[in-house]
């Protein structure tokens, strides 16, 4: 039995009715319970700015972590804003807050500043909330804290089910979060997603500490709230689905033009561009280069059920790229920064083909002796770069200075220094 499944066997951390364990230990139980209704039941939607207040207030005067949560609606609208925040904190209880209504939650930021957030998968959730004024000093983050506990499943549910012994109900993760009224059921979901996370937060903390690793994850918690925002990707048409399938540049200007019409109507229309345009419909329009809007028509993607005014705004978008000189067309790829792609290692540099193929083999065995993915050990980008052009002198103190400068946290450092040290030696 590993670490992970000795404390999701530990009974004083299995509790029911989403309450905490009682001290006589009455409460225990060893099935997992369906977790059906908040324990003070589904709150009402804060949408004003006056019940806002009341809930800034509250909060602030609360004690110990914040659990919290937004709801986007990908897939349905354009961007990836929240539609949805639910907090709970002890003395407050929880909210669920409509962002569209109350658009700034700076105040409430504030108001829980130096107060820890406990937030599931939290590189998905600050940027939106970074948006309405949310921006934590302190996080835990309890799907990075299961991965370094060694958990194989680290989405919510799994996690609650096998640390703390209850089955969320999940049916509603993938809804379009931008209706409203919201239903009950979705509200009643939202509101379980912050029940227990404070309780899980308090298992994992104790099952890190148990395994040595609680400093590691303080570290990548501290990383995660101090990083900046992410730079706009440069681009981002080249994403596109099938972009395989795209060799000319003719081919690639026609992506970009497609690309950029979509993402200029769907920005509009605050749609998902996937429901403007599908992306297999970009890359086959590409390939093809439709002369006219007949010959549109005929290709997947542009069927029947398009109007005529959208087809002639496509092929207006095909028209242009392919009334582009040479010189306006995009290059075939992006240009790389860091090492080639290490297919190609064997050809260009024998010799760091085989420091990265050791360097990986160190990596991986240390991974599966710590019981973590290796990702969350060091990056593999970090690896590429060290074996690609390594230290002049590969010994401990040039590789772990070689690891810091490319952003390894000092724990990473210290694990993963003696293991490339030896590899690059090799």
């Amino acid at each position: 039995m590993t670490d992970a499944q000795e404390t999701a066997a530990d009974s004083s951390l299995r509790t029911t009715g989403g309450a905490p364990p009682e001290d006589n230990g009455s409460s225990v139980t060893e099935a997992p319970i369906p977790l059906l209704e908040p324990r003070e039941g589904i709150p009402p939607v804060i949408a004003d700015e006056a019940a806002l207040a009341e809930v800034i207030a509250a909060f602030g005067a609360g004690s110990g972590p914040v659990a919290v949560d937004a709801e986007r609606a990908s897939g349905y609208r354009y961007g990836q804003r929240a539609y949805l925040v639910q907090l709970r904190r002890a003395g407050a209880g929880s909210a669920l807050i409509d962002p569209v209504a109350c658009p700034d939650l700076s105040g409430l930021g504030e108001a829980l500043s130096g107060v820890e957030w406990v937030l599931h998968a939290a590189t998905q959730d600050l940027p939106c909330l970074r948006e309405i004024g949310m921006v934590p000093t302190l996080l835990f983050d309890t799907e990075l804290a299961g991965r370094l506990a060694g958990f194989p499943r680290v989405g919510l549910g799994a996690m609650v089910e096998g640390v703390l012994g209850f089955v969320l109900e999940k049916g509603h993760s993938a809804v379009d979060w931008s209706t409203r009224p919201l239903p009950e059921p979705w509200l009643r979901y939202a509101a379980l997603d912050v029940e227990l996370l404070v309780d899980l937060r308090d298992a994992l903390e104790k099952e890190l500490d148990r395994q040595g690793k609680l400093e590691w994850a303080r570290q990548e918690f501290e990383a995660i709230a101090t990083a900046p925002p992410a730079e706009p990707r440069k681009d981002p048409w080249r994403r596109t689905s099938g972009m395989h399938k795209v060799r000319r540049r003719r081919q690639l200007g026609v992506v970009r033009e497609l690309w950029e019409t979509r993402d200029r109507i769907a920005q509009k229309r605050d749609v998902s561009p996937g429901k403007v345009l599908s992306d297999a419909a970009i890359v086959e329009a590409a390939l093809s280069l439709p002369g006219n809007v007949h010959a549109l028509t005929a290709l997947n993607g542009f069927g029947h059920r398009m109007g005529r005014r959208q087809l002639e705004q496509w092929q207006a978008a095909v028209d242009r790229a392919k009334a582009l000189t040479e010189s306006q067309l995009p290059a075939p790829g992006q240009p790389v920064t860091g090492p080639p792609p290490p297919r190609a290692w064997a050809d260009k540099d024998p010799a760091a083909a085989a420091r990265l193929s050791a360097a990986r083999a160190a990596v991986s065995a240390l991974a599966e002796q710590l019981n973590m993915p290796q990702e969350n050990l060091i990056t593999p980008d970090t690896v590429r770069r060290v074996c690609w052009e390594p230290p002049k002198v590969a010994d401990a103190e040039s590789v772990a200075e070689a690891l810091a400068g490319y952003g390894a946290r000092a724990w990473q450092v210290e694990q993963v220094t003696p293991v490339l040290v030896a590899a690059l030696s090799a």
